[in-house]
């Protein structure tokens, strides 16, 4: 069967990644909005993250900061939510109810009860004292538009409330109903998180409440967060879509289904592309880039040996496996860099196999590009790996 399937090679799978993930000089995006849609989700564990991998494809960098504190605060055409596998995104806004229904509702429901029985187990107030709180601060928080969670404690002091999280364990901790209560909600899609505290880079955020969306359909949602993460990375294994989704392999397959995906042959086996991506792709200029930790783009596949040498995983990746910032070189990982306290960008190759005077000359643009923009501002890692912790400490 394997042998009448259409095989697409790995330079092919590059090529459409340098063009599909806006990474070839021609391919470059003129708003984050583009960059966005282009990559369905941007990661945005870490704030800065986000921030930095749209200006790795913007035409021109140096609109980064404007350009995406208008999109998320000002136009709110994207938004910063929890989505697939109960991590910090942030999407198109018109991306909102799909994420939502198709893989937030059942974090949602496993965080709430998870909060429920956290509190229960420490003899905390019972759910509907829990019930009456959230109603309050949430309240509060349509008052006052915007508000951090200190602010709303204010308002509703019973979010001060502190109960033992497993206790007796090696990892005992005390949790404030507010850490765990806001957390929950954004889960629910009832409040988003609004502009930082700080700058761009910063970790700490006001609270909103979430605009109304339409309610959709789980298996209808599901087959458009399909449809959209497909045909930006297609061809995909089952194995890469049910680890990007979250979900179980029967949502998977019935996902694929329905959006008619047609089953291609790639080096990892079976693939899957949308049935209009089916045709061949040209080669793409050659390209670099410099992107950040947790990019998209180097988080995009469960499956990464045609893009990131497994050799290069130990420098590159911290013990979590989160991904740390990476040079690229014509749809492939070729070394990391990072940002020394002077500002200096510090990049190093760790495959330098077809990396010649061309590809040095175009990372060291780069990395003069990204210089540029980032101006005095200092970024580090949310989750640091050896090769930027060595690199910043040069």
């Amino acid at each position: 069967m394997s042998g009448q399937l259409r095989y697409i090679e790995v330079a092919e799978r590059r090529a459409r990644l340098a063009v599909g993930h806006r990474l070839a000089g021609a391919a470059r995006a003129d708003s984050p909005e583009e960059v966005a849609e282009s990559l369905v989700a941007l990661h945005g564990t870490d704030p800065a993250s986000v921030f930095l991998a749209v200006g790795a494809r913007l035409a021109d960098a140096a609109k980064t900061v404007p350009e995406m504190e208008r999109a998320l605060y000002e136009d709110r055409t994207l938004v910063r939510m929890h989505g697939m596998r109960h991590t910090v995104f942030v999407f198109p806004t018109g991306l909102v109810p799909v994420v939502h229904a198709s893989t937030g509702l059942t974090v949602a429901a496993r965080a709430r009860a998870a909060l429920i029985k956290d509190m229960a187990k420490a003899g905390a107030p019972d759910a509907r004292w829990l019930a009456e709180v959230e109603a309050s601060a949430l309240a509060a928080l349509a008052r006052r538009g915007e508000a951090t969670a200190v602010e709303l404690a204010q308002d509703e002091p019973r979010l001060r409330e502190q109960f033992v999280y497993a206790a007796g364990k090696s990892y005992e901790g005390v949790h404030t109903v507010s850490s765990r209560l806001w957390r929950v909600l954004g889960v629910e899609g009832r409040v988003v998180r609004g502009r930082p505290l700080g700058s761009w880079t910063s970790t700490q955020f006001r609270w909103a409440v979430a605009p109304p969306s339409p309610e959709l359909p789980v298996a209808k949602a599901q087959s458009e967060l399909m449809r959209r993460w497909l045909g930006a990375c297609g061809p995909a294994t089952e194995a890469d879509l049910k680890w990007w989704t979250g979900w179980k392999v029967t949502d998977v397959r019935a996902a694929l289904k329905t959006v008619g995906a047609v089953t291609v042959s790639v080096d990892e086996g079976v693939g899957h592309v949308l049935a209009d991506a089916v045709e061949p792709v040209g080669a793409a200029e050659p390209w670099a880039a410099l992107l950040p930790g947790l990019d998209p783009t180097a988080m995009g596949w469960q499956e990464r040996d045609w893009y990131c040498p497994p050799e290069l995983r130990s420098a590159l990746f911290d013990r979590s496996g989160n991904i740390g910032p990476t040079v690229w070189w014509d749809g492939r990982i070729v070394g990391g860099w990072a940002q020394r306290p002077d500002g200096e960008i510090a990049w190093r190759l760790l495959d330098t196999e077809g990396v010649g005077h061309e590809a040095r000359e175009a990372i060291e643009a780069e990395a003069t590009r990204l210089h540029a923009w980032v101006g005095p501002t200092r970024v580090t890692p949310r989750f640091r790996t050896p090769l930027e912790r060595e690199l910043a400490s040069v």
